[in-house]
């Protein structure tokens, strides 16, 4: 029995101009309603999402919010942590080191603020981010004794390409690698995703991933849509997440395909 649902956001439960549509705003609130729990998945932050957690009415004392592609499972009434894990300064200095070594920006995330490396190339990633967090440059080895998050590579998707195609076997097994849009590329602890963090929050309220629906369109969202007992593929997704996935959602995310998918499952709660 499907008990929560889990959704990526650029590209799956937003539209391109990173709003969301009022039918799939519609059939969300019904089902919370309902008692299923909703659960937003995403690399921001929370204070970067706020505004769709405010829409959606996912404010109670029992929603929850994977943040960070899975390292950060927070509390979205009191911003208490339920999980947390990351990665030291030192795990980073073979990154570090690629990307000097290729002319290639870093961004470092710790769950806090950004870290633009300020003795590497120049990074879009604050322009492209939008949102308010606040961005200290600062050269590697300035770079305090945090926990981080993740690391970003931002920059024209032409440059990514030729990232991706140089990164060698050692930073593939140092590194959980996905390309979560076509211009950043992220860095995450080996084996981190989002089913890490939704594993966490499942175990919180005493379920397992046969009670998860998960919508996904991109790289990032594969370990959840593999692991949810209903993984849902939007059809507008990536071919690999296609493949991996149960079922596809009959429309694209322009046209709320999350709420058409939803109708076609929870028919008699979404009459």
């Amino acid at each position: 029995m499907i008990k929560m649902i889990a959704l990526d956001l650029d590209e799956t439960l937003l539209n391109t101009d990173k709003t969301i549509n009022p039918e799939n705003v519609t059939a969300l609130r019904q089902l919370h309603e309902a008692g299923i729990k909703i659960v937003l998945c995403t690399g921001r932050p929370i204070n970067a999402i706020w505004g769709y957690i405010e829409q959606l009415g996912l404010t109670g004392a029992e929603d929850f919010t994977i943040t960070f592609n899975g390292a950060l499972v927070v509390n979205n009434a009191t911003k208490e942590t339920l999980s947390q894990s990351g990665l030291s300064r030192s795990d980073f200095k073979a990154l570090h080191a690629f990307a000097q070594t290729n002319g290639y920006p870093l961004d470092i995330l710790d769950f806090d603020q950004v870290y633009p490396i300020a003795d590497l190339t120049p990074s879009i990633y604050q322009q492209m981010l939008k949102a308010p967090m606040t961005f200290t440059p600062t050269a590697f080895s300035d770079l305090p004794e945090n926990l981080y998050s993740k690391a970003v590579m931002a920059t024209d998707a032409s440059t990514l390409d030729q990232a991706v195609a140089q990164l060698t076997p050692d930073l593939q097994q140092e590194y959980h690698i996905v390309r979560s849009q076509p211009k950043i590329l992220e860095f995450l602890a080996a084996g981190m995703d989002k089913a890490v963090g939704l594993g966490q929050l499942l175990t919180h309220y005493g379920w397992d991933f046969t009670n998860l629906m998960a919508f996904g369109d991109a790289e990032n969202d594969l370990g959840m849509i593999k692991a949810a007992g209903d993984g849902v593929a939007m059809l507008n997704g990536q071919d690999g997440v296609k493949a991996a996935a149960n079922h596809m959602t009959p429309k694209d995310n322009n046209a709320a395909g999350v709420a058409a998918y939803l109708h076609q499952t929870f028919a008699e709660l979404l009459k």
